[in-house]
């Protein structure tokens, strides 16, 4: 998509978007990853942007685990982290960019919405640098291959225009480092790094599940650092909510001033959102990104 340079016409500016930082909306592959379902999170992204500018990240990991196994490519992973070759992140960029990012922003358009489909490719949405080897529970050391971590960084100008210009970005949780590399990355983590670039007032972590669950099944509330700690220590949580918690803590490390993990099948409305908001303390300098990526899509 071609964007006006300075001193071209502009389209107007929304005045909504530029009185207030945007939502950041990271949303589960299971809230997308059929017609049906991007629809009806379609029509809650459409309300909640009547309010509010957002910025939607989305995974696609079921979908992209069904088009490995029709390739006949294992999914390979370590303690819940996709292992990712050439040819899966191949696929990778193919479901995620051609077909849930396709689906997810024609149905936010039929829904009212102008909406348009970016990756983190896209003027370095989602810029990355590759993962570190990684040290398994085994003990062993296994190289998660094309698998980025997203870094620090300023807030992408597209993005900016995009929402003065009243559009609703979507973007696909896909990295890509300095060099141009493209990486597999989580959407947490994606999302997270990306509310801190964009010093959005809030990150919402969308999925099935209404919040971070105790051992009884029971939603929690609020999570500050100890409570994360203690929950990972325990044990209490799968893999894929560990990432979502270390997300969430570096956004609010990072000043993102509202972190909520919450379901997102019935509202994305903030008032009415149920879900485990999670405080973090301030670090006095930049925090550091978010762990190595889990599955995408998680």
């Amino acid at each position: 998509m071609g964007c006006a340079e300075e001193g071209d016409t502009a389209v107007p500016e929304s005045p909504q978007a530029v009185a207030a930082g945007p939502i950041v909306l990271k949303l589960g592959g299971e809230l997308v990853d059929s017609t049906t379902a991007a629809e009806r999170t379609a029509a809650l992204i459409a309300r909640g942007a009547s309010q509010r500018p957002i910025v939607v990240v989305h995974g696609g990991g079921r979908e992209i685990d069904a088009e490995l196994a029709k390739a006949g490519l294992d999914k390979r992973a370590v303690d819940g982290l996709r292992i990712t070759d050439q040819a899966t992140l191949d696929v990778v960029v193919g479901v995620l960019a051609g077909r849930v990012n396709t689906r997810l922003v024609a149905a936010v358009t039929q829904a009212g919405v102008p909406a348009v489909g970016l990756t983190g490719a896209d003027d370095g949405i989602g810029l990355c640098r590759r993962a570190e080897p990684y040290c398994a529970l085994d003990g062993s050391t296994v190289d998660l291959g094309f698998v980025g971590q997203p870094v620090s960084a300023e807030a992408p100008r597209l993005l900016d225009r995009l929402r003065r210009a009243g559009y609703t970005p979507i973007v696909a949780c896909i990295g890509v480092t300095e060099d141009g590399q493209l990486l597999n990355v989580n959407a947490d983590a994606l999302a997270a790094q990306l509310a801190v670039n964009l010093k959005a007032g809030w990150l919402v972590i969308a999925g099935t599940t209404p919040g971070v669950l105790d051992s009884d099944g029971r939603p929690v509330a609020r999570l500050d650092d100890a409570g994360i700690d203690d929950l990972k220590a325990r044990g209490d949580v799968s893999a894929g909510m560990v990432a979502k918690l270390d997300a969430c803590r570096m956004a609010s490390q990072g000043g993102v001033e509202a972190v909520v993990i919450a379901d997102g099948r019935e509202t994305i409305d903030l008032e009415l959102l149920p879900g485990t908001v999670v405080a973090a303390r301030r670090s006095p300098i930049d925090a550091p990104g978010a762990t190595a990526s889990q599955e995408s899509g998680s």
